[in-house]
C-alpha cells in the first residue's frame, strides 16, 4: 500500500493548538462586538456575519472528518446545507461555541495520516489541520480589527500561513483551467523565522462549468529554480500573512527588482479570499 505523504510545516499538535486558541480569542472578541459592526477586511460583512462564517465553516469540517472519506454533499457556503443561522447574536455565540468544540473534537479524534475528502489535491485529515488553523488565525484577525483589539499574530504560524496562502489559496488551479508559466520568478523573503519561498508567474486560461472564459495573472509556488529572482517581496512573517490575505498594508513589505514581474505577481494575489 502506497504511503500517504502529508505536508506538514508545523506539528499538527501546534495546528490544533493554535485552532483552539485563536478560536477562543475569536469568540471572546465578537462576544462583546457590536453585532453591526463593519469587518474591515469583509466590508460586506457586520461582525454577526463573521461569526456566523467562522461557525459554519468549523460545522462543515468537522462534519468532513466525522464522516471521512465521504465526499459533503454540499460546500461550506451552500446556506441550503447544514445548519440554520440563528436569528439572535447570543444564538449565534451558541451554535459557534458547539461548532467549534466539534471540530477539535473530531480532529483530535482522528489521525492526520487518513484519508479525508477537500478541495484541495490532498485528500487527508492533515490537510483540515492545516487549513483550519490558518482560517481560524485569519478571522481572529477580523475579528480584532472589528473590534479594534488587534494583537499580534504567531510569527511561526504566520511564516506557514504565508507558504499556505501562495501554495493553496492562490497555488491551485480547478480542473476546467490550466496554468501556462512564464520564466520569471519572485522570491517571498521571511523575516521572522528566516525562510525564502519561490513563486512562478504566469497565466490561468480556461472556460468554467457556467460557460465564462478566464484569461488572468496566475501563479505557483515553485522549488528555488537555480537562478536569479526578478523579484524579491520581503518583510515580516505577520505583516506578509496579513497583507496576502488582504487583511493589512505593505508597510512592512518591501519590494525591489523588476517592477513588471512584481506588478504581475501582485495582480494574481491581490484577490478577496474570505
Amino acid at each position: 500500500m502506497a504511503t500517504l505523504l502529508i505536508m506538514a510545516r508545523l506539528e499538527f499538535d501546534d495546528y490544533l493548538r493554535h485552532i483552539e486558541s485563536d478560536s477562543a480569542r475569536f469568540r471572546a472578541v465578537l462576544a462583546d462586538c457590536d453585532p453591526e459592526a463593519r469587518v474591515p477586511g469583509c466590508p460586506d460583512w457586520t461582525a454577526a456575519d463573521l461569526l456566523w462564517h467562522l461557525a459554519r465553516v468549523q460545522w462543515f469540517w468537522a462534519s468532513i472528518i466525522r464522516t471521512r472519506p465521504a465526499a459533503p454533499e454540499g460546500d461550506d457556503d451552500d446556506e441550503a446545507v447544514g445548519p440554520e443561522r440563528p436569528t439572535s447574536y447570543d444564538g449565534l455565540l451558541a451554535a459557534y461555541d458547539e461548532y467549534s468544540a466539534a471540530l477539535v473534537s473530531e480532529l483530535r479524534a482522528a489521525d492526520p495520516a487518513e484519508p479525508a475528502w477537500s478541495w484541495s489535491s490532498e485528500q487527508t485529515v492533515g490537510f483540515t489541520y492545516r487549513r483550519q488553523a490558518h482560517e481560524a488565525l485569519i478571522h481572529r484577525l477580523d475579528a480584532e480589527q472589528t473590534a479594534g483589539q488587534v494583537t499580534p499574530l504567531d510569527p511561526e504560524l504566520a511564516a506557514d500561513g504565508v507558504d499556505e496562502v501562495l501554495d493553496v489559496m492562490f497555488g491551485g488551479a480547478p480542473e476546467w483551467g490550466e496554468f501556462a508559466p512564464l520564466p520569471h520568478y519572485v522570491r517571498v523573503d521571511v523575516a521572522d523565522p528566516a525562510e525564502s519561498l519561490w513563486v512562478q508567474i504566469g497565466r490561468f486560461t480556461g472556460t468554467d462549468p457556467d460557460g465564462e472564459h478566464h484569461d488572468l495573472e496566475d501563479i505557483r509556488l515553485v522549488a528555488a529554480p537555480g537562478t536569479e529572482p526578478d523579484a524579491v517581496v520581503t518583510g515580516p512573517a505577520s505583516a506578509l500573512d496579513a497583507w496576502l490575505w488582504r487583511r493589512g498594508d505593505d508597510s512592512e513589505v518591501r519590494v525591489t527588482g523588476d517592477r513588471n514581474v512584481y506588478g504581475h505577481f501582485r495582480l494574481a494575489v491581490n484577490q478577496p479570499i474570505t
